[in-house]
């Protein structure tokens, strides 16, 4: 695979931003083995957004001759109190729930799980007295504007009443950058303030330096695009749309890998999709994520009842899709319909895995820890 094939698999949709495609391009040419991580926190059942979208990126990587690696954030999920707080089930939660689901999820989509490398967060920081360095010499290069500007919209907000834990946050997020050696830091374009404060600070960190060729380097950022929650109501600011994501702990936002058929159909069918928007549109982007990611080899298909004009319209590229539904020739329920053909079709796998397969124990361990952490 040539320097360009290889940019275009991780450049390509759901990646948002890269800080910088030079530098990665470079790299790619250098020849240079590449190493990448993304981390996530341990809590409720995984939905479209980390199960799809983030580990279609990391396939692509992959593929891209990238080394890739998951971090299981045990240490940050406690710091947000997640499953009650409660550390150790949030490590067996990882282990069992979060490792199986996604080397299920990556065969899937065409990746091979078994080079994935899988980090547990607190096995970095055990007995590693550098890393505790590192966190200090963070916070020695830090200020607390710095901080807070890596939070969310609403921590931000809470002024002084923001607990304690939230500003260490975003030092370990910096850190794990470099404790790992990832020379590709990746996560959702919420992340961004994160990882572009750890290029801010990669050329001044004297523990765990990031280096290519003994040359110190700032780490390259990759942001993929967030799935906006099913139940938006258009009413929200462009401040709230930015934060307005599927969230796991609000379910009518989001679809799960372990929905049934029915449950997915009634959610699209329920979801926010006004005529003629493009913009911040969950159903368009569900039709981007399962219908238009890959080279199609036949037709996306939206079928118009008679009554309504008729007929089959049959679209190979997004940008078409998308350019008829903003001149409205498409009803907003025609597109529904198309889309949760495609959505099921591509997640039948994952759904029988889960429905009645391996997968079907994972969700019953899950349903009684969610009973008791509520």
């Amino acid at each position: 695979m040539d320097v360009e094939e290889r940019l275009s698999l991780v450049m390509r949709y759901p990646t948002e931003e890269v800080l910088t495609p030079e530098e990665l391009r470079q790299y790619f040419e250098m020849g240079v083995h590449l190493k990448h991580y993304i981390g996530f926190e341990i809590s409720g059942f995984i939905h479209l957004g980390t199960g799809i979208v983030s580990l279609s990126k990391l396939v692509d990587l992959q593929r891209a001759g990238v080394e890739v690696s998951i971090l299981l954030a045990d240490i940050h999920s406690w710091l947000n109190n997640k499953l009650g707080g409660d550390l150790e089930l949030i490590r067996r939660v990882a282990n069992r729930y979060y490792v199986e689901t996604f080397k299920r999820v990556i065969e899937v989509l065409g990746g091979d799980p078994g080079s994935v490398n899988f980090y547990m967060a607190s096995d970095l920081y055990h007995n590693n007295d550098e890393y505790w360095y590192l966190i200090l010499d963070l916070a020695r290069m830090t200020n607390l504007a710095d901080i807070r500007h890596s939070l969310t919209i609403l921590g931000r907000k809470m002024g002084d009443s923001i607990p304690m834990s939230w500003l260490v946050y975003p030092l370990l997020q910096v850190a794990d950058v470099f404790v790992i050696g990832s020379h590709i830091a990746h996560g959702g374009i919420d992340q961004r303030k994160a990882y572009v404060l750890a290029r801010e600070v990669a050329l001044k960190v004297r523990f765990f330096p990031l280096r290519i060729n003994n040359e110190q380097v700032k780490p390259i950022a990759l942001f993929h695009t967030l799935l906006p929650a099913l139940n938006l109501t258009g009413k929200e600011s462009r401040e709230e749309l930015s934060e307005m994501k599927m969230s796991k702990s609000l379910p009518d936002t989001a679809i799960f890998l372990h929905d049934t058929p029915d449950a997915i159909r009634q959610k699209i069918l329920r979801a926010y999709c006004p005529p003629r928007e493009t913009r911040t549109n969950p159903v368009i982007e569900l039709a981007h994520l399962f219908a238009f990611r890959e080279e199609r080899r036949e037709p996306f298909i939206i079928e118009r009842p008679q009554e309504y004009g008729g007929g089959r319209l049959e679209f190979w590229s997004f940008d078409e899709l998308v350019k008829a539904y903003g001149e409205g020739k498409i009803h907003p329920l025609d597109l529904k319909n198309a889309v949760i053909n495609e959505v099921l079709r591509k997640m039948d796998p994952i759904i029988k895995w889960f429905q009645g397969g391996p997968g079907a124990k994972l969700i019953e361990e899950m349903n009684n820890i969610m009973r008791i952490t509520r």
